[in-house]
């Protein structure tokens, strides 16, 4: 069974340095952003370098380093889900040598009560994707660690927020009524595909995740919304926020 995944008793057949080669320290701390409009926003207001790429078949994806509030940043365009963006954890230690991450984007609300007109801050993720189940023992939820530490800085940014659980799952057509009143009965503020698989691999290796996410659709009405997925990926707030993040941490 999947929960039975976890082997932390034997070493792995292959790490990043298969492919990438031996270790670099550049930075601390790293930007993921799933948004091309934001990554080609940073491009356009800060000197950016070049200083690898993740290669594959789907194409390269480049990392780049910038300077802002007195630090050197890692920025990427992270993969879309939590076996890709928790993958994407393991190269980007490799390439830029960073061990704190901030990570953003949309996410669908169960509570649009609670969520409507606020960033929502994950405590806990509830671990319905394969990526967590091989990186942690087996539990319904993952804490998110640096959850507390977030909630300060938007405290002190004086932003909106709601902390709670979120429900993390690859299968988003299969989230189904009686699966949403389940999450939502547990608490649970908002579906999304990457934050417990993340939060599993940071464990592992010992890193911190910031996450903060923006609820775009809403899945907590009598017929499905998605007016505001666009704004909720592509707005440039949550750029800002994250590198006032990255400065304090």
């Amino acid at each position: 069974m999947i929960t039975d995944s976890f082997d932390p008793k034997s070493e792995p057949l292959m790490t990043p340095e298969s492919f990438i080669g031996p270790k670099r320290h550049l930075c601390e701390v790293c930007i993921l952003t799933f948004s091309n409009v934001i990554l080609e926003e940073l491009q356009t207001r800060f000197a950016m370098r070049r200083v690898g790429d993740r290669k594959n078949v789907n194409g390269d994806r480049p990392i780049y380093l910038f300077e802002y509030g007195g630090k050197t940043l890692a920025v990427t365009l992270c993969g879309i889900g939590a076996t890709l963006a928790g993958g994407d954890i393991e190269e980007l230690s490799w390439f830029t040598g960073a061990t704190k991450y901030v990570m953003f984007g949309s996410a669908g609300s169960l509570n649009r009560e609670a969520t409507r007109g606020r960033y929502v801050i994950p405590t806990e993720a509830y671990r319905d994707e394969g990526m967590s189940y091989h990186y942690a023992p087996p539990a319904d939820y993952i804490k998110v660690k640096q959850a507390d530490r977030t909630e300060a800085i938007f405290r002190e940014l004086n932003l909106p927020y709601v902390a709670g659980r979120v429900w993390t799952t690859d299968a988003f057509y299969r989230e189904t009524r009686n699966q949403f009143e389940k999450r939502r009965g547990e608490g649970c503020l908002a579906v999304e595909m990457e934050v417990a698989g993340v939060q599993a691999v940071c464990d592992f290796y010992g890193f911190e995740l910031y996450d903060f996410l923006v609820t775009g659709d809403v899945l907590d009405a009598p017929i499905y919304e998605n007016g505001e997925l666009h704004s909720a990926n592509h707005d440039l707030d949550k750029l800002w926020i994250a590198l006032e993040i990255a400065k304090r941490i």
